[in-house]
């Protein structure tokens, strides 16, 4: 395979992908040709769209990396045959026939409970209060202050969308997992990693790993490119 030089960076639920900028920062400074997918998030099927116009705008195959909900983005798009590797940022990873919302149902006892607050016409948004604790703890106050302010709607078709044939089991997988994170469990990250045979890392970071540690996040897709173009 070819030296793996592009990569596409989808965003999860309640935000958009301005959060990638230090992480695309960092990869373009290293000469990698860095895409960021605006997911509507109004379906899995619309973002997987979405993230499948960027893929195949491409000259090479490429790394398709997904935070959060943005995992479940890329378990499907994952098997465009442009696709070489799947980097999962504390994501989401679903089977056959599982979905963001199946994959929350059952949390594990004691695991903080996403303050998720839904709207009269079938959005979700998270608490604005309640934000900086939950998805953002470790970044400053105003960052996480605007962050919530500048939440993005997310739909209950895109929390349902069911996988179809997870590209894990046939692309070969990263996994960094937030061991502080207080929307996904860290315990639910490292079993779902687990199960989809991926490289792991971990870092001490928040569901804002992304935002928070952006060297750590580069460094695992790096690591991604490198291998998966061998």
């Amino acid at each position: 395979m070819s030296e793996i030089k592009n990569v596409v960076l989808v965003h999860g639920g309640f935000v958009d992908g301005s959060g990638w900028q230090e992480v695309h920062k960092l990869l373009t400074a290293d000469g990698f040709r860095v895409a960021v997918v605006q997911n509507p998030t109004l379906s899995l099927a619309g973002d997987v769209l979405a993230t499948l116009r960027i893929v195949r705008s491409l000259d090479g195959p490429c790394v398709l990396v997904g935070h959060s909900y943005g995992g479940a983005v890329i378990t499907e798009a994952g098997l465009d045959e442009k696709v070489a590797a799947l980097a999962y940022i504390a994501a989401f990873a679903p089977d056959a026939g599982e979905s963001v919302n199946t994959l929350i149902a059952d949390p594990p006892p004691g695991a903080p409970v996403p303050p998720i607050v839904p709207s009269p016409d079938g959005f979700l948004f998270l608490d604005r209060e309640q934000f900086h604790t939950s998805f953002a703890a470790d970044l400053p106050a105003t960052e996480a202050g605007f962050m919530a302010d500048s939440q993005v709607a997310w739909g209950t078709d895109a929390l349902g969308g069911q996988i179809t044939r997870p590209a894990w089991r046939t692309k070969p997988s990263w996994y960094l997992v937030a061991t502080d994170d207080r929307m996904i469990p860290p315990a639910a990250q490292r079993m779902m990693a687990d199960r989809a045979g991926a490289n792991v890392g971990e870092v001490a970071a928040s569901h804002s790993v992304y935002v928070s540690q952006p060297q750590a996040t580069a460094d695992l897709i790096k690591q991604a490119a490198a291998s998966a173009g061998h």
